[in-house]
């Protein structure tokens, strides 16, 4: 059976803004997120990858900041950032979150990196974990929620 939804590189503008519709939704409504930190200058030239309902419905996004953009993150172009994450509320536990976090690896490995780093929020250290992250370095701040930084090498699809 397949899942009530698609995975796709958000390749137009409708799509990133579908993207940035489910982060407001999530971060700025749901978490508290100020607005003006949501959204950054990474945002324009991100891989952005977004979930689709059968029903036309945005239901999760994430974005994958790669070369020079990711190396403020990772410390080295070869190592991805993966951030902004977010699953809408009607969407968790289908396993989008999983499918994302899928789809920005494999564009990782297309671009030729070797791993992809992210900050986990503490909360969500064990879905991570179970994607085959591990974590490092003491817990941090972020919009003030408590957060790890967490890191998965990449191998062969």
């Amino acid at each position: 059976m397949s899942a009530p939804y698609t995975v796709r590189v958000a390749g137009d503008p409708a799509d990133r803004e579908a993207c940035f519709a489910v982060r407001k939704e999530v971060f700025v409504g749901e978490q508290g997120v100020p607005q003006d930190i949501e959204y950054d200058a990474y945002d324009a030239t991100a891989l952005h990858v977004l979930a689709i309902g059968e029903d036309g419905i945005p239901l999760g996004t994430g974005r994958l900041l790669h070369g020079e953009a990711a190396v403020g993150k990772t410390g080295d172009a070869s190592v991805g950032s993966l951030g902004r994450l977010a699953v809408t509320r009607r969407a968790r536990g289908l396993g989008v979150g999983a499918a994302l976090v899928r789809a920005i690896e494999d564009a990782a490995r297309d671009l030729g990196l070797t791993a992809v780093d992210l900050h986990a929020q503490t909360q969500a250290l064990g879905f991570y974990e179970r994607l085959g992250y591990t974590p490092y370095g003491p817990e941090f701040q972020d919009a003030g929620i408590a957060h790890r930084a967490m890191r998965r090498p990449l191998g062969p699809a």
